[in-house]
């Protein structure tokens, strides 16, 4: 469903109807930065990784055959970008609004302290995550975060099937020790 989904507005996109690829923008959004955040040190680089990637999809959009998910191509241009954007020399730069978006909920919350257990046990999950080489931490973010399959991770990645269920594992282990030592 999701993916025919997909293919409706691909379809439309191929057309000129903008407003589809706008749907298709906001479906994939949050992941694509989130790849890219991954691979990025900083948060406004990545989120302009992001966005070239969306403009690089949009200009190659004819070319997307379908063989593949919408997503798993997407998250392809998304890497590529990234890792392209990191090999260029760069001035670091941080924005002063990343803690408060970071900080800053906008819907209702929880009981203060089950807040405060739940914002704990995320950010020693992400702090683990963090210490991971950024490969690694792509993998198992695309893997648990996405429910990515390992044969789109590979695509993604370039990495063969194999090399990416390796990965995990390892990865797996890092985080169990990481999240013992942090607990």
């Amino acid at each position: 469903m999701k993916n025919q989904d997909d293919r409706v507005h691909i379809e439309n996109v191929k057309q000129g109807n903008l407003a589809s690829y706008t749907h298709l923008v906001e479906k994939y959004k949050n992941m694509a930065f989130t790849i890219a955040k991954k691979i990025l040190p900083n948060a406004q680089d990545a989120e302009d990784a992001a966005q070239e990637s969306f403009v690089k999809a949009y200009m190659q959009i004819g070319s997307f055959e379908g063989k593949s998910k919408f997503s798993t191509w997407l998250y392809t241009i998304v890497y590529r970008t990234a890792v392209s954007k990191l090999q260029q020399p760069r001035l670091a730069l941080q924005s002063i609004d990343d803690d408060l978006e970071e900080n800053y909920h906008y819907a209702y919350s929880p009981p203060p302290f089950e807040a405060l257990q739940a914002r704990e046990r995320e950010q020693f999950v992400k702090d683990a995550i963090s210490r991971l080489p950024k490969i690694e931490a792509l993998v198992i973010t695309l893997y648990y975060l996405n429910d990515s399959t390992i044969e789109e991770i590979a695509q993604i990645t370039g990495l063969t099937g194999s090399n990416v269920k390796i990965k995990l594992f390892r990865a797996r282990k890092v985080l169990g020790k990481e999240l013992q030592f942090l607990l």
